[in-house]
This record gives structure tokens, sequence and C-alpha cells, in this order.
């Protein structure tokens, strides 16, 4: 069974900081991508940033220069450092991750998401 865990949500007031941590286990041959998404009241999920392996992280431009996501592929686990937070950062943050299994295709998978509120 192959879980991605996130923790690190949570509660904070405009201009501060957080981090997000997401960290993929089960029999995993390997991860070509990771990324955070995220999902408020009535609105779309979007993208917030993402990075392949080998490649340049890609961000949202809303999140451009506050967030900043890394990935270490040998414990395939994902953080995003969320700088001079904003109120309509307000939303539930999902991590994404591409992998497979060996001998398995690419598939997608999803955490179950954590709670980001940035107060007034």
């Amino acid at each position: 069974q192959i879980q991605l865990v996130e923790s690190g949500g949570g509660l904070v007031q405009t201009g501060g900081s957080l981090r997000l941590s997401c960290a993929a286990s089960g029999s995993i041959f390997s991860v070509n991508m990771m990324g955070w998404f995220r999902q408020s009241p009535g609105k779309q999920r979007e993208l917030v940033a993402m990075v392949w392996t080998g490649m340049s992280p890609e961000y949202a431009d809303s999140v451009k220069g506050r967030f900043t996501i890394s990935m270490i592929n040998h414990n395939n686990t994902v953080t995003l450092q969320m700088n001079n937070l904003k109120p309509e950062d307000t939303a539930v943050y999902f991590c994404n991750a591409n992998l497979r299994q060996e001998s398995g295709p690419w598939q997608p998978v999803w955490g179950q998401g954590t709670q980001v509120t940035v107060s007034a």
C-alpha cells in the first residue's frame, strides 16, 4: 500500500511562516515528481509548486518568491517552505507524487491533505 503522509499545517498570522512535509511510503520503485496543490472552499484544486527529478521547480505565480519546494529523492520526501503567508493562502494543501512500483506503470498518488489557515 503506497501512502503519502503530510504534516506541518496549522494556523498562522499574516506574514508568518509554515513548513509542510510529505513522505511517500510503501513498495515504491521510483518517484519522478512531487508537488503540492491546494484547494479552498468553492474553488478548484490548483497547483502550488512541483518539481520533477533533475528539473527546476515550478511555482504558481501567486506564491513565487514566498514559497520554496524541495524534493529529497533518496527518501521520497518533499517539503514546502511557506513564508510571508497571506489570508488568500488559506486552503487544504495536498501532496502529490508521480511514482511507480517495480514493473508497474507510472501513477499519480495523493495525500490526505493538511489544513493551512492564515489569519488577517
